[in-house]
Order: structure tokens, then sequence, then C-alpha cells
């Protein structure tokens, strides 16, 4: 797909912070990738990320957010968290299931923990290529 020129120019760091500072809700960011990753898998972590903060913004009710981004020697991981009102479930409607869909596509996987009452914890592994 096509990448944002923020991403392909600067990477996940500087495009991450700017969706964050879009986020109708506070958002803490913390990137800690040593290289940046293939750029598919750059594109789908940006995509998931975006994705994930536009659903905080619409439907959480959350007042604090916070997205954390790292590498394991075999994956990145993203990780979105909320203090919102919870409830978001991948089996209903298709926002957070296409998400996983996508993940999917590269061997990731999408984890949602989000009780009734909350916080929402999104998970999502993708495999690391650089």
């Amino acid at each position: 797909g096509i990448h944002p020129a923020i991403l392909t120019d600067r990477g996940l760091d500087a495009a991450l912070s700017h969706i964050a500072a879009r986020c109708t809700v506070p958002v803490t960011l913390t990137v800690d990738l040593p290289t940046r990753p293939a750029p598919a898998i750059e594109g789908i972590t940006y995509y998931t990320a975006s994705e994930l903060l536009q659903n905080i913004s619409k439907h959480s009710h959350a007042h604090t957010a916070t997205l954390d981004l790292w590498h394991t020697p075999h994956h990145l991981m993203l990780q979105i968290r909320d203090d919102g009102i919870g409830g978001a479930d991948a089996g209903r409607g298709t926002g957070l299931a296409g998400l996983a869909e996508r993940l999917g596509a590269v061997d990731g996987v999408l984890v949602v923990d989000s009780p009734p009452g909350g916080p929402t914890v999104v998970t999502a592994e993708l495999p690391w290529r650089a």
C-alpha cells in the first residue's frame, strides 16, 4: 500500500508521534526499535496503531492512552492501552476483525483484552523483518 510520507521518510517513531498528537485523548508514546523493520511490517504497524487510536477517540470515553512499540528477537510488538469503558470485541463489528485479518496476512496476531468497565489493552505481534 501507499505509506504516508512521514512514515517513508522518518520511520515509525515520527509517524506514530504524528498520529498520537492528533488523537482526541492524550497519548503517551514509547518507541524502542534498534532499526527500521521491513516496509510492509512498518506499514501494517502504522495502520494498526492509527486505527486503534481512532477507535479510542470514537468509542472508549478514555481520559488517557499509551502506545508502546518495541522489538524482541523475532517480533515487533505494539501495545495500546486506554482507561476507557472497555467492551471492545474483535468478534463484533468489522474494525478489530479487519485489523486481525491484516496482521494475519503477515503471520501476526492481534489480542484484545477489554472487559466491560475497562481498561482496554490491545496487543499486536508482528514478525520482525528488517
